[in-house]
């Protein structure tokens, strides 16, 4: 129930936001109409993206199981992929952070931070 009023809070807001942008009026009877379609709709979607990771044995639905469902709108499909390639290089970015923080935070050293380590303690011997 608190997701379907979600819905309904969410369907109205944008209906206002079209009627000041557009000059138009919607009854509190069609934005009830709109909530309940949109919300019947969703329900469609998590069953279709449930079944799509079933079929491929899985149990976590993936950006991929989305990508198909979105596969009929082309404009959709575009912005769905380049948002999750957009993630994707987010995610790797911060595992790269993460890996420098941990190895620095060990005490070890990258493979040019050694080299010069070296380079330090033979120029210290010699002296």
């Amino acid at each position: 129930q608190r997701l379907k009023a979600a819905v309904h809070y969410t369907v109205g807001c944008l209906c206002q936001e079209v009627e000041e942008d557009k000059d138009v009026q919607f009854s509190k009877q069609s934005i009830a109409a709109i909530s309940e379609i949109t919300f019947r709709q969703c329900e469609i979607f998590a069953k279709d993206l449930e079944m799509f990771a079933r079929h491929a044995k899985r149990t976590t639905v993936t950006t991929e199981d989305v990508k198909l469902l979105a596969r009929r709108s082309k404009s959709l499909l575009k912005y769905i992929t380049q948002k999750s390639e957009e993630l994707a290089s987010s995610n790797m970015e911060q595992k790269e952070k993460k890996k420098k923080k941990s190895s620095a935070a060990k005490g070890e050293r990258t493979p040019g931070e050694q080299e010069a380590a070296v380079t330090e303690n033979e120029d210290s011997n010699m002296a």
